[in-house]
């Protein structure tokens, strides 16, 4: 029987790599260390910029190097892949097409695991980089489940407290831009928050809604458990 280890896309940013961890150890009733999940994580910090290809046009694509460390985990041994940044699902086809084994899109995962709850044409709301929004991240998924997305107005302040969480950890500023955020698309309509940004996981924990968050890492962790353990 092949031993299935799941290989992990990983430093975009670190720190959210590092919850994606954390969050898989919550979720595996272990005793031992033996236990416990087996993970291959390329820690690469020097993938291009998402933000600067997406929404500056001054940057390289990512592609090739997501390209190159897919292709790496996958020679070393990995049964599936996982990526716990939502903006590099942007370049998610051009990454498939380069692999025999198969990619758990944490993006897909996430609108089906809202769709369970929501009513058809329900509104949707994101807290995200403008690099998810502009590339049409969730789009498909979201249009699949007859699901119609909505995002706060200001979504510089979003990017600014993302480069905040990146330079500073989940500072106190960064969590009352998203909390502002949650509470301007709760009056939208929105039925479902979903926490689509790694570095905004950082600071679910302080997010108060009176209507239902799903974080996508969260999410992947459940996939990548279930991958080792149910599949």
């Amino acid at each position: 029987m092949t031993r299935k280890v799941v290989g992990i896309l990983g430093g975009m940013g670190p720190e959210a790599t590092i919850l994606l961890q954390k969050r898989l150890l919550q979720i595996v009733d272990a005793q031992d260390d033996a236990d416990h999940l087996p993970l291959l994580i390329d820690m690469n910090p020097q993938v291009p910029s998402r933000i600067a290809h997406l929404i500056e046009g001054t940057g390289p694509s990512p592609a090739p190097v997501l390209i190159e460390m897919a292709n790496r985990l996958e020679q070393a041994g990995a049964t599936a892949l996982a990526m716990p940044c939502n903006t590099a699902h942007h370049y998610l086809p051009e990454i498939v097409d380069h692999l025999t084994v198969p990619f758990l899109d944490m993006i897909a995962l996430s609108v089906a695991r809202v769709a369970q709850s929501a009513e058809t044409g329900a509104r949707i709301g994101f807290l995200a980089s403008p690099a998810v929004q502009i590339g049409g991240v969730f789009d498909k998924a979201l249009k699949q489940h007859g699901l119609t997305p909505a995002w706060p107005e200001q979504m510089d302040l979003l990017l600014s407290a993302i480069r905040d969480i990146k330079a500073n950890g989940p500072t106190d500023r960064a969590a009352k831009i998203l909390s502002d955020a949650a509470s301007e698309l709760e009056g939208k309509g929105a039925a479902q928050l979903i926490v689509a940004c790694s570095e905004f996981s950082l600071t679910t924990s302080s997010l108060s809604a009176s209507i239902p968050v799903i974080d996508t890492v969260d999410v992947l962790a459940r996939a990548v458990r279930d991958h080792m353990i149910v599949s």
